[in-house]
């Protein structure tokens, strides 16, 4: 991978360089993972929207640095109803940690991703979660990488921007794919994007939403283009402080329950399917 490709944002090079630079693990791990389409499935049931809630202390795209125990927040969110914690392990853009990560694992029971730029295999031995991201643009070999991230036994979040980056995945064998609406040439977000991938996604592939999902709105127009789960970082984290972890609870019950607050889901979903012959059609409508 040339990490001062073209068309890629000079943060984002930055990161990718970074991680090129960082060693994997010492040893090859194994999980016994916790299933995230069970825990949709789950969610569903129960009346809640699958949300992924993320941990994210900062980013490129946020200002400032936030200080809560990531083991509280993540505690938070589960007791807000999230279907999955999604840990960001990226130390110097993201102020992650694989430690972060696994005390988190072993403070919750619900699935937890791993949030990183993983770019070969040894990677993935850093540290074990439930489930690995993947990222299809970064990635030289994803058939590879998705098959060695099943051998340790994570199940392979594989995230794409485009239908050309959808394809990849699928030929890949991915089961859980994400569309990510942020544009990594201008990290611009486009809700638009996922509406415009979506339809392509094969019915057996459990599908999230991606970045700019910030309101009971955006979750409902995502769940009516298709979303099966929603990965969700500001928006969770707002207002959370070493003091007011109860912000990231009542973030996160303000999101899973946007589908019961005013019965506007079904006319969404109905409106997407009459426009797009299906909330996931496999058809190429070029």
């Amino acid at each position: 991978m040339d990490t001062s490709e073209e068309g890629v944002a000079p943060a984002v090079r930055s990161i990718l360089a970074a991680a090129a630079d960082r060693p994997g693990g010492d040893a090859r791990v194994a999980v016994d993972a916790r299933s995230f389409p069970e825990a949709v499935a789950a969610a569903e049931a129960d009346g809640r929207v699958p949300v992924v809630a993320e941990v994210k202390p900062t980013s490129p795209t946020t200002e400032g640095t936030r200080t809560v125990d990531p083991v509280a927040a993540a505690e938070r969110m589960v007791a807000g109803g999230a279907t999955a914690i999604s840990v960001l392990t990226e130390p110097e853009h993201f102020g992650g940690s694989r430690a972060a990560l696994e005390r988190i694992r072993a403070a919750v029971d619900v699935p937890v991703l791993r949030k990183d730029f993983i770019l070969h295999e040894s990677h993935l031995d850093a540290v074990g979660a439930d489930l690995a991201l993947l990222i299809v643009r970064f990635v030289d070999d994803l058939p590879g990488l998705v098959a060695a991230a099943r051998d340790r036994g994570m199940e392979p979040l594989v995230e794409v921007h485009t239908r050309e980056e959808l394809t990849a995945a699928v030929e890949a064998g991915a089961r859980v794919i994400g569309v990510n609406n942020r544009d990594l040439a201008r990290l611009e977000v486009d809700l638009e994007t996922f509406e415009r991938v979506a339809p392509h996604v094969p019915d057996d592939v459990t599908l999230l939403a991606e970045s700019g999902i910030g309101s009971p709105g955006d979750v409902r127009r995502m769940r009516a283009a298709g979303a099966d789960a929603l990965l969700v970082g500001t928006a969770v984290m707002d207002g959370a402080g070493p003091d007011r972890t109860d912000a990231i609870e009542r973030n996160v019950r303000r999101l899973v329950d946007a589908e019961r607050d005013d019965g506007a889901r079904e006319p969404e979903r109905a409106d997407a399917e009459r426009t797009t012959g299906g909330a996931r059609s496999t058809e190429d409508d070029d």
